[in-house]
C-alpha cells in the first residue's frame, strides 16, 4: 500500500546533473510502497530526459500536491516548474539558475503550509548559481533564510551505521579552526541532540564530540584547542542533562568498537565527518538539515556531472533521502500529538 499522507517534495537540482534520471529510477523503486513523492520539474525535460536515458517512467503532470497521491502508482507526478529547461547532460548552463532556484523556493513553500510532509533536494551545482548572483554558502543555508530559521541550521549526515555532524561546514581547514568556539559547539551538539529525539525517536541521545588535533591534543601538547574550547563545550553539555562525551581522539572515533557507543558524532570540521561517512557507506548516506520547522534531506553526493545522461547513477541515496524524510515527518507527527 502506497502511504497516504501527504507527499515529499523533490526538487529539480541541476538540470546538467543526475538529479533527474535518479529521481526515475527513485520512482520505479518506489513506485508500489512509497513514500509519494512528486518532482518539482519541467515535464518536457525530464520526459525527454526519460526517453535519452532510457528509462522507461510515466511521467504524468500534476496541478498541486495532494494529487501525488491518486496518480504516483501509474508514473512519477511532476508539478510544472513554471518555465522551460534546455539541458544537456554535463553541460552547465547559466540560464537554468532561476529554474534551479525556483524549485527549491516552490518545495519549500509547500512544506511551509503542510501541503507536503518534507522536502528533498537533488544536488545543486553552487559555482552556476554564484554566477547568477546567488549568495549562500549552500543548500543548508538557503533553507534556513526561506523559512526564517530562528537558529542557524545544521547538517547532519546520515546512514544505517553512523551519523556525523560537522560544527563548521564549508569553510577553509584555515578558518573552520579560526571559527571553532566552545559556544558554537555547545550551539550544534544542543540541536543535535533535540532533533535526535524528535526527528529520530532517540529517548537519551549519546553524543560523542571529537577533538581537533591529533590524539585530541594529546594533554596539550599538539595544540590547545581540545583543552581550552571543545573540553569545556562537553562540560557545559553534560551540566545541560546531554550524554556528551569525549573530546575523541578522531583516528579511533569511528572504529567498528566505538561506533556502537553513541548516536551521533559531532565533528570539528566538514571532511573530518564527511570522510568517514562516506567510506562506510556513501550508496545509503543522507544529508539531513536539522533546526528548520521543515523537513529536509538530500542525497549525499554532488551533481555527478561526467556520468550524468549515461543512466547509470546510483539511485540509492536518494531513496534513503525520501525514506528517511518520510520516517522524520512521521516522528515529528507523533511528537506533535503527545
Amino acid at each position: 500500500m502506497v502511504d497516504r499522507t501527504a507527499p515529499i517534495a523533490l526538487t529539480m537540482g541541476e538540470p546538467a546533473g543526475i538529479g533527474g534520471e535518479i529521481a526515475l529510477m527513485a520512482w520505479r523503486n518506489l513506485r508500489a510502497t512509497g513514500p509519494t513523492f512528486f518532482l518539482i520539474d519541467d515535464p518536457i525535460r525530464i520526459t525527454r530526459l526519460a526517453t535519452e536515458v532510457g528509462i522507461a517512467v510515466p511521467i504524468l503532470t500534476i496541478e498541486n500536491p495532494t494529487q501525488a497521491n491518486d496518480t504516483f502508482s501509474e508514473g512519477l507526478p511532476v508539478l510544472p516548474i513554471g518555465m522551460r529547461v534546455d539541458f544537456s547532460a554535463g553541460r552547465l548552463e547559466q540560464a537554468n539558475a532561476a529554474a534551479v532556484i525556483r524549485s527549491i523556493e516552490k518545495a519549500v513553500r509547500f512544506a511551509s503550509t503542510g501541503a507536503v510532509s518534507a522536502v528533498v533536494t537533488n544536488p545543486i551545482q553552487k559555482s552556476v548559481l554564484y554566477q547568477a548572483g546567488f549568495k549562500f554558502p549552500g543548500h543548508t543555508e538557503y533553507l534556513g533564510a526561506l523559512v526564517g530559521a530562528s537558529v542557524d541550521p545544521v547538517m547532519m549526515l546520515a546512514s544505517p551505521q553512523l551519523k556525523v555532524v560537522p560544527v563548521t561546514i564549508h569553510v577553509a581547514l584555515r578558518q573552520a579552526i579560526a571559527l571553532l568556539t566552545t559556544e558554537l559547539i555547545v550551539d550544534r551538539a544542543r540541536i543535535v541532540a533535540d532533533a535526535l529525539v524528535r526527528d529520530f525517536g532517540i529517548a537519551t541521545p549519546r553524543l560523542a564530540v571529537l577533538g581537533l588535533n591529533p590524539h585530541a591534543g594529546e594533554n596539550a601538547s599538539m595544540g590547545t584547542e581540545d583543552r581550552d574550547i571543545i573540553a569545556p563545550a562537553i562540560e557545559q553539555l553534560v551540566a545541560a542533562g546531554i550524554a556528551a562525551f569525549g573530546p575523541l581522539p578522531p583516528d579511533t572515533a569511528f572504529t567498528t568498537g566505538m561506533r556502537p557507543s553513541y548516536d551521533a558524532a559531532i565533528c570539528m570540521y566538514h571532511d573530518q565527518g564527511l570522510i568517514p561517512l562516506k567510506t562506510l557507506d556513501i550508496d545509503s548516506g543522507v544529508n539531513i538539515t536539522l533546526g528548520l520547522p521543515i523537513v529536509r534531506t538530500s542525497p549525499d553526493h554532488g551533481t555527478a556531472l561526467d556520468i550524468a545522461g549515461k543512466g547509470i547513477a546510483n539511485p540509492g541515496s536518494l531513496i534513503e533521502a525520501i525514506k528517511i524524510a518520510a520516517s522524520i515527518a512521521s516522528h515529528r507527527r507523533t511528537e506533535q500529538r503527545k
